[in-house]
């Protein structure tokens, strides 16, 4: 059901059975540039593959030009209202757009954008939630994912009459089956690909949680070709969570997944401190590797034995294992330390 359509987003490719692409945005002001710059860097440096930021007024379209110039990944300008900030936008340089064709006004406004886009070469996404249906469908359907869909197909004819169909499509609620069932009507009336996400969807916690349960649903349909985790939390959160929900549905490609066992009474270290040391200090990992966190000499040394490395706990000590073979054993409170560096040797990434 993945969709059919590719499109291009600077040296992207976004649909069409494409490898999925992890998306956050700036909560920096865009017209700070040097802060947005530094932000954007952040993202990436994590593993974001796409940058979407705030384009507010003239300033911050502006401003694009100066930011596309220091980052590498690309950049989408998130655009409400007015058109002449989506035409600033492409004129400076921005590689993506994300309107609403319906509150952008009159179709000439849209056209203008639209022609303005294909001339460029700049994909549109079109974003739809749950504030932004139509009225009469609000008024027909309610706030619904029927009403979703049907507003972004709306939408999408705009673009396809001004000759346009370079787009991608997102439809957000803030309710998970909600946002599961706008999805899978969507993915069965349109080919273009699809950007998926709850809107609104939380703290870091709750946020995550939500997201995962939407995405797990929809990525295992083969629904969806790029996403962004919306959290109420530092960008650099929604990418390192995006990240470690596709490693646990086993589509990413990148960084480390890690396999820790639950406590019990066997357990003679502080497992559950070793293993979010482990966790915190391979966020930004690239290298695809299985790391194991195993507390104690029962289970520990078979359940481990597939991982690439690992701790096995012991009393006050531990054991580093490296493709299911012991390589050192050293006190508690040295086994991260030697982890990382087990870790850097075989990945040849600081850590």
């Amino acid at each position: 059901m993945a969709s059919k359509r590719q499109i291009q987003v600077g040296n992207l490719t976004i649909g069409g059975g494409a490898p999925l692409v992890i998306q956050s945005m700036c909560n920096t002001k865009t017209q700070d540039t040097d802060a947005t710059v530094a932000q954007i860097r952040e993202l990436e440096r994590a593993g974001c593959q796409l940058a979407r930021v705030a384009v507010p007024d003239l300033e911050a379209a502006q401003a694009i030009r100066t930011i596309r110039r220091q980052v590498t990944i690309p950049l989408c300008a998130d655009i409400h209202f007015d058109y002449r900030l989506a035409l600033e936008a492409v004129k400076n340089g921005v590689e993506k757009v994300r309107i609403n064709p319906g509150n952008i006004g009159e179709k000439a406004k849209v056209k203008q954008v639209a022609d303005a886009c294909k001339a460029a070469g700049v994909p549109i996404r079109v974003g739809v939630n749950g504030g932004s249906v139509d009225k009469d469908l609000r008024e027909r359907y309610g706030v619904t994912p029927e009403a979703l869909v049907i507003s972004a197909q709306r939408n999408l004819e705009q673009l396809e009459d001004c000759g346009f169909f370079d787009s991608c499509v997102s439809l957000k609620l803030s309710n998970v089956f909600g946002t599961i069932q706008a999805y899978r009507l969507m993915a069965q009336r349109c080919e273009y690909p699809l950007h998926i996400g709850v809107t609104e969807a939380g703290g870091q916690k709750m946020g995550t949680l939500r997201s995962a349960a939407a995405f797990g649903a929809l990525l295992c349909d083969g629904i969806g070709d790029t996403l962004r985790v919306s959290l109420t939390a530092p960008p650099i959160e929604e990418v390192f969570a995006a990240k470690d929900i596709l490693k646990a549905l086993d589509l990413h490609q990148q960084g480390a997944r890690i396999v820790s066992c639950p406590t019990c009474g066997r357990t003679q270290v502080d497992l559950i401190a070793l293993a979010e040391q482990v966790e915190r200090r391979l966020q930004a990992l690239q290298s695809r590797i299985t790391v194991a966190v195993m507390g104690c000499v029962v289970n520990g040394p078979g359940e481990g034995r597939e991982a690439d490395v690992g701790i096995c706990g012991g009393k006050g000590e531990g054991l580093i294992m490296r493709k299911g073979q012991m390589v050192d054993k050293v006190p508690e409170d040295q086994l991260v330390g030697r982890l990382m560096e087990e870790i850097a040797e075989m990945t040849g990434e600081r850590i």
